[in-house]
């Protein structure tokens, strides 16, 4: 089965909608969606984004994405899955090309490590140290200008 059918029908389980549903968010047959997850037939580029957009997901990803057996379906519109990266015996990791060369991150830049331990959001996030700097000098002068209103 191709990408396209298996993250059609993907996405339409993880959303809980119905095959008769999602055919008439965009403008099909059932029977015709049933045979785009499938495989036995394909959507035309005009139906492909209506499915993109119903499921807010990228075209590219509704097409391209790969899923892993028992994986997940592909990520939301601006969210990425990059893969999994180990962590060394220093605590070291490498961070997946793909995600590199979208992000623009090159050997020696420097990153903020960021965690939340809150329960249901627990997590680690690494966001360039020139953006971080960049906000905090935004705030900084927002600040300076409402203290010259006030003053």
């Amino acid at each position: 089965m191709s990408n396209l059918a298996n993250n059609l029908s993907a996405l339409r389980r993880a959303t809980g909608l119905s095959q008769e549903k999602a055919a008439g968010a965009v403008g099909v047959t059932r029977q015709a969606l049933a045979k785009w997850e499938a495989g036995e037939t394909t959507p035309d580029v005009l139906h492909c984004d209506a499915l993109a957009e119903l499921y807010g997901v990228s075209l590219d990803d509704l097409l391209h994405f790969e899923q892993k057996p028992g994986g997940l379906p592909p990520p939301p519109r601006g969210k990425h899955v990059f893969g999994v990266a180990q962590l060394g015996e220093r605590g070291q990791i490498v961070i997946p090309r793909r995600a590199r060369e979208l992000f623009h991150l090159k050997r020696g830049d420097t990153l903020v490590v960021l965690g939340d331990t809150n329960p249901g959001t627990t997590g680690i996030a690494l966001v360039p140290a020139q953006l971080l700097t960049g906000l905090l000098e935004l705030a900084g002068q927002v600040q300076e200008k409402r203290e010259e209103e006030e003053g």
